[in-house]
Parts: structure tokens; C-alpha cells; sequence
């Protein structure tokens, strides 16, 4: 029982590593896209691609290569390569982090394996965090080849929305793996109420954070850098322009006012749910756990509105309050799910007797 416990922390404290690396990750996901550097590089080359240039050369040869795309062509015609370095930089550490990832998961499983730590029913579980890490891969290079034809100057929101999306599901699936190796089960609190509340919130940031990736897709911010009202409205004209469908996700008027709209309602339903949870007792994890989540909701919307008022004062190639905010805001977004699927894990149906 005694080795079982500790193998599982060991595997636990390896997969929470893994949930950091991957936080990082999404971070640098951010940076890359407020900095405009994600077509940089203009191939996939998984083990090759590890290295940046390393001469003058092997620099003007990736150069040329990104004076072949459409966003050199049609929005940086004018980068030098002292330019076209520091977008390739972000580019290409956002892709090296990826692999220190993948090797980090690799050879600790080779550890693990060869320790002998791992118990049966982690394999499961474990095969399908691979498959998803490599399919989080190919759904990145999808999205990066959308942006290198025709007269595409970025990569396609909806491919940035669903490249953020699976990053958020492998993250969740991660973390929620390492608690059911270090949760004991007399944390638990069987609240079947709260518990359905939780899924409906946490279902609601999900989207919410997929909508977040639209606005930042078709950079939609500055569309409406006012608040609380959208461009001196509080229902926008031209809310409504093409088929349901394309309008949700094309619209940027649409898609600002449903982002909006949608933070209001998480922040409504998180303090009707969080007095729900200082009704009812459990455990000193959930004691602690359960003020997380709407202290973060009332940050998050704070950095949600900042963001918005920031973005008048964009300034194209520089970073300055609006990027911080936009990174911040998703970061924050993040943790936010995260403490959502804590309580989801805490909190079960009421136990069948």
C-alpha cells in the first residue's frame, strides 16, 4: 500500500509537471499570436526544426521562404531580417517547448515503466494522453497551413479557436488525471445540485474561452474598445449579417457581444453557485478550494474589460498594455477552468448506497 502511495505521487507530481509545461505553452501560444510570428516558419520539420539558423545563410534562406507567404507579401512587405528574427524566435520556442514537452511525457514514461510505478489502470489514461498530445500537434500545423496561401495574412480564427481548444482539453485531461492519483477519497463531497451547477459552469467557460480565441482570430477587440457599452450601444447594429453559422463565427461584432454577454452570465451563476457551496460542508480541500473559483471569475472579468479599453492604443510590431492584458486575461481564463474541474473532481452525485 505504502509503495503504491508514493508511485502514485511520483506519477501525479510528473503529470502536474506536465500541466505547467503546458500552461507555458498556451502562454507562449499567446505571445506568438500578439506578436504576430505564428507563419514565421513556414514548415514542419519535427526533429530538423529544433534548431534555429545557426549563419547568416541558413537566416536568409527561412527569409526567403517567409517572402513567399501572403502575410509578407500583403501586411510586412516591409520586415528586414532583423524583423523576421524576433516573430521567428517566438515561432520557433512556442514549437521547441511543444517537443520538450513531448519528451518530458517520453522519457518519463520510459521511467516509470522501467521503475515499475505504474499501475494497471493508469495505462489506459495514459495511451490516451499521448494520442492527444500528438493530435494538439497536427491541429497546430493545420492551423499554421491556413495561413500560408492565397491571401491569408493570419492563420483562420476558427483554426486558432480549436488549436486553443484541444490545448485546453489535453491541459484539463492532464491535471484531472493527476487528481485522481492525489486526491484521497475522504476529500470527497457528494452535492448532486452543485455538482450539475459545476459542469453547466464549466461548459460555459469552455466556451467562453473558445469565443475568447475568435475575438483574438479576428483580432476583434478594437471593434469596440469601449465599455460598458459596444461602440455607445448596448445592442450593437449589424449584430446579425450572414446564416446563423457564419455569423457566429465571422461576425466580429457578434462574436464581441456574445463574449461580453457570456461574462456576464458566468459571473452571475459563479456567486449564485459559490453561496450554494458555503451551504454545504466537506472536506479542508474543499473548504479551501471552493472561493478559488469566483475570486478568479471577478479577476478575470476585470482583465477582460481592461483588455478591451487597451485595445484602442494597439500600436502594430510593439507590446505594450493591451498585449499584456490579452496575455493575462487568458492566463487567468485558464486557471479559472482549471479550479472549475478541481470542484468537479471534489464534489460527486450523491453516493449509492
Amino acid at each position: 500500500m505504502e509503495s503504491t502511495n508514493r508511485s502514485n505521487k511520483l506519477v501525479a507530481t510528473w503529470l502536474l509537471l506536465g500541466v505547467g509545461m503546458t500552461i507555458i505553452q498556451i502562454a507562449l501560444g499567446g505571445i506568438t499570436r500578439l506578436t504576430g510570428s505564428g507563419l514565421s516558419i513556414t514548415q514542419w520539420e519535427v526533429v530538423t526544426g529544433s534548431l534555429p539558423p545557426l549563419n547568416e545563410s541558413q537566416w536568409m534562406a527561412e527569409f526567403d521562404k517567409y517572402r513567399q507567404t501572403p502575410q509578407f507579401q500583403l501586411l510586412n512587405f516591409d520586415f528586414t531580417l532583423k524583423d523576421f528574427k524576433f516573430i521567428f524566435f517566438w515561432e520557433w520556442f512556442h514549437r521547441l517547448w511543444a517537443r520538450t514537452i513531448g519528451l518530458v511525457f517520453a522519457f518519463g514514461f520510459i521511467w516509470f515503466l522501467v521503475k515499475r510505478h505504474f499501475q494497471k489502470e493508469m495505462i489506459q489514461p495514459l495511451v490516451y494522453l499521448f494520442l492527444l498530445g500528438a493530435l494538439q500537434g497536427a491541429i497546430g500545423w493545420i492551423m499554421v497551413a491556413s495561413g500560408l496561401t492565397g491571401d491569408a495574412v493570419y492563420v483562420k480564427p476558427t483554426r486558432l479557436a480549436l488549436h486553443f481548444l484541444f490545448a485546453i482539453g489535453l491541459l484539463c485531461y492532464t491535471y484531472w488525471f493527476a487528481l485522481s492519483l492525489l486526491v484521497p477519497k475522504t476529500a470527497i463531497s457528494y452535492q448532486d445540485k452543485t455538482r450539475k451547477w459545476n459542469l453547466v459552469l464549466i461548459l460555459l467557460v469552455i466556451l467562453q474561452l473558445g469565443y475568447g480565441a475568435l475575438m483574438a482570430g479576428h483580432k476583434a477587440a478594437n471593434t469596440a474598445a469601449t465599455w460598458p457599452s459596444i461602440n455607445g450601444q448596448w445592442i450593437p447594429a449589424n449584430l446579425v449579417t450572414d446564416g446563423f453559422f457564419l455569423n457566429a463565427i465571422d461576425n466580429k461584432i457578434f462574436i464581441h457581444f456574445v463574449h461580453r454577454g457570456l461574462a456576464y452570465l458566468i459571473l452571475l451563476l459563479m456567486i449564485l453557485w459559490t453561496i450554494q457551496l458555503y451551504k454545504t460542508s466537506g472536506s479542508k480541500i474543499y473548504q479551501v478550494v471552493r472561493p478559488i473559483p469566483s475570486i478568479l471569475v471577478v479577476l478575470q472579468v476585470v482583465l477582460g474589460i481592461l483588455t478591451v479599453l487597451a485595445s484602442s492604443g494597439i500600436v502594430s510590431g510593439q507590446w505594450g498594455l493591451f498585449e499584456w492584458m490579452a496575455e493575462l486575461h487568458q492566463l487567468v481564463g485558464m486557471m479559472l477552468l482549471l479550479s472549475l474541474v478541481t470542484t468537479w473532481y471534489l464534489i460527486r452525485a450523491k453516493k449509492i448506497i
